[in-house]
């Protein structure tokens, strides 16, 4: 019979999801941290992480907290928690390789009665269908019998410091009944919000999938509203503020769609629906239209340099933040490169100014080394590509200071009232 005083917790993977969750367990129950990267798990012990979704003194709160980049520590783990990320490769298909990786170092060091969590987004039936078989032909081991699986998909949203682990109602689900309570009693031992058991993993693994595709398929409906408004000299957010006076109006705005939910979750989805004989029309199209967004934005600035006989070949172009979000380190399926991979087309020369961005992760993910100055008297055209907090405090005068005499000021996240910038999405 399985018991939370007897467990022992091994989360695999440390980053936006793994590391918050291994620092509430660890303030509660035995818990070891495993990454493959060292130099992420010496940050942790001096008491950094880079990620910004903890600080030094929740860390040290965890005090039954550990945190090793050796497989072999984990042996003495019984509850597994796999938070390793799932993102599309360059055909927008899902890239299982980092789960497929986590599930066959499991087999290697999990033991008889142990329960292993998945967290990381996938789609219906992958828990079952490439986990487990994994895990069995590594340890040797029965499902069901020698060991068990759940499903709790993880609600992270990175940078918000309101909405944080503890404090989002979980989804979870177990491979049975009694695995199931057991797997929903072991969060609800954490997370204040409560937890919802769902009657299958299957029903998880598909609720965590449409959550991110519901709220695409929305911003492209907007996006594409945007488009349309644009086309017909229509300020869009006008638009929107006008219509939102109905109390049932989704007060969704257009913007660039990136990140490593919203921007990828519906492709697992979609690549199921296509397994199994169904194209998925309406969330394909949504995509469609977001992940054109970077480069229309980079269209509606040529356009308004144009206009102003200010030349493209050649030209100082200011993109003033690069995360896929405000307010938070993450770069991870950034949109903000297309408008530098379009503008870098146009042989302008582009810099990228974001006091968030970890540099050397810029440049070994994108090939972007951001400035750390900024400069005036500069820029033929400046694009507010992400609203950071930073940005409005500058000031819509200190941003334009930047640019020369004659310039263009792009609002992408609508930072600044209509009547100060040239454009906006």
């Amino acid at each position: 019979m399985h018991s939370i005083d007897n467990i022992h917790t091994g989360v695999i993977g440390l980053g936006y999801v793994g590391l918050p969750l291994a620092v509430e367990f660890g303030k509660k129950i035995k818990t070891l941290g495993f990454d493959i990267n060292q130099h992420r798990i010496e940050e942790l012990c001096n008491g950094t992480d880079r990620t910004l979704e903890t600080d030094s003194e929740e860390l040290a709160s965890a005090k039954q907290l550990s945190f090793t980049s050796n497989l072999d520590d984990m042996r003495d783990c019984n509850f597994f928690i796999v938070t390793v990320p799932t993102p599309i490769d360059e055909h927008k298909q899902p890239d299982l390789t980092p789960l497929i990786k986590a599930s066959t170092s499991l087999g290697k060091v999990i033991s008889k009665n142990s329960i292993v969590v998945f967290e990381s987004t996938v789609y219906p039936g992958a828990t079952e269908e490439v986990c487990v078989p994994i895990i069995e032909k590594e340890s040797g081991l029965t499902f069901n019998e020698d060991f068990y699986v759940g499903y709790s998909p993880e609600r992270i949203n990175p940078g918000d410091k309101e909405h944080r682990l503890p404090t989002i109602k979980k989804v979870t689900s177990g491979s049975t009944p009694e695995i199931a309570k057991f797997v929903d009693e072991v969060y609800a031992s954490i997370i204040t919000a409560g937890t919802f058991l769902a009657s299958s993993i299957k029903v998880a693994e598909a609720a965590k999938v449409i959550e991110n595709t519901q709220r695409d398929v929305n911003i492209a409906l907007i996006n594409e509203l945007a488009l349309i408004f644009n086309r017909m000299d229509i300020d869009t957010i006008e638009v929107l503020e006008a219509a939102g006076t109905k109390w049932n109006f989704l007060p969704f705005r257009p913007g660039l769609v990136g990140g490593h939910c919203i921007g990828v979750d519906p492709y697992y989805l979609t690549h199921k629906a296509q397994t199994i004989g169904y194209n998925p029309e309406m969330i394909l199209s949504g995509r469609r239209i977001n992940d054109g967004m970077g480069l229309y934005v980079a269209e509606c600035v040529v356009k308004q340099m144009t206009r102003n006989k200010i030349h493209v070949v050649d030209s100082k172009i200011l993109i003033l933040g690069f995360t896929f979000k405000e307010n938070c380190p993450d770069v991870r399926n950034t949109r903000v490169i297309d408008i530098v991979e379009e503008f870098d087309s146009y042989h302008a020369n582009i810099d990228v100014y974001d006091p968030w961005v970890d540099p050397d992760e810029a440049k070994h993910e994108y090939g972007i080394t951001p400035i750390t100055e900024l400069k005036s008297d500069t820029y033929d055209a400046i694009i507010v590509a992400v609203s950071h907090k930073e940005f409005l405090a500058m000031g819509v005068n200190t941003i334009r200071a930047l640019g020369k005499k004659q310039h263009i000021l792009f609002d992408v996240k609508h930072v600044f009232p209509k009547q100060d910038v040239d454009a906006r999405l």
